[in-house]
Parts: structure tokens; C-alpha cells; sequence
């Protein structure tokens, strides 16, 4: 279920009551941000993008050269806010919703097929917007997942 891996972290963020009560409108966004004014240069801040950045299937012995039995699934988690302050409060808190709701999956949920077998994380910069205006930053995601 590798191509459908940043759909479970979508769901995980969208699980947690009081993450959503601090974006407007449950403002978390799987891949891009539809904005129906065209005049509308920004989405409202704060929101978080959960994007599926591709992934790498790995062989499982030197001498195979069809498909592994593991895919390594990159998902990245863009969280952008007013403050510094709020950033790190939903940075902090994206990152605990996400390893609490994979970590609670069962098997016979309906999420289970989706959950990694193994993950990283790897925390960018934060960075500053003046356009929007507002901070960034982006919580990116190593996946060890079954490709089927």
C-alpha cells in the first residue's frame, strides 16, 4: 500500500479533536491547497499539507532484478503558522498525533494495511514567509512500507 501511504498520516492529523480546533476549518490539506478565488493569493494561516513525495523500491538480493518486497515512501508534513511560537506547538503536535495513531493501529483496522513497517523523521528548518506572511516548516517522513 505504498501509493497510499501519506493518506493514513492526512488521516492520523485529522484524528486529533484539539489539532483541528487550532487550524481554521480543520485546515489540513492532503497534497495541495484548492483555493476557489482566484484573486486569493494564500490559504489562511495556520494549515498543514500532507504531500506523498515518492518513494524507492528496494531489491532484496544483488542477484534480483525485478521489484523488492520494501518500499521506502517519503511523506512530508508542511506545517505553516503565524507565529514561531505556533509553529513549534503544532509541529510538536503533528508529531505525537501521527506515532500515537500508527502505533494504535490493529490489525482488522481499517487503516492497518497502511501503516509503515518501519519510519524516520527528519525535521527541516523553519523558515520565514514575508509574502504570506508566516512561518514554515517541513517534517519529512521515511517509510518502510509493502509495495502491494
Amino acid at each position: 500500500m505504498s501509493l497510499q501511504t501519506d493518506i493514513i498520516f492526512a488521516k492520523a492529523l485529522k484524528s486529533n479533536a484539539d489539532l483541528m480546533t487550532k487550524l481554521p476549518a480543520g485546515n489540513v490539506y492532503n497534497t495541495a491547497i484548492a483555493l476557489p478565488d482566484e484573486e486569493a493569493d494564500n490559504a489562511p494561516v495556520p494549515y498543514i499539507i500532507v504531500s506523498f513525495n515518492g518513494l524507492n523500491n528496494q531489491d532484496t538480493t544483488k542477484d534480483s532484478s525485478y521489484q523488492g518486497n520494501t518500499d521506502t515512501v517519503t511523506v512530508g508534513i508542511t506545517i505553516a503558522a503565524r507565529t514561531r511560537v505556533e509553529l513549534a506547538e503544532l509541529a510538536i503536535t503533528a508529531r505525537r498525533t501521527v506515532k500515537e495513531y500508527l502505533q494504535a493501529q490493529r490489525p482488522g483496522d481499517e487503516d492497518y494495511n497502511l501503516v509503515p513497517n518501519a519510519i524516520t523523521l527528519q525535521a527541516g528548518a523553519v523558515q520565514y514567509d514575508s509574502l504570506k506572511p508566516c512561518y514554515w516548516q517541513e517534517l519529512t517522513y521515511q517509510c518502510d512500507t509493502n509495495p502491494d
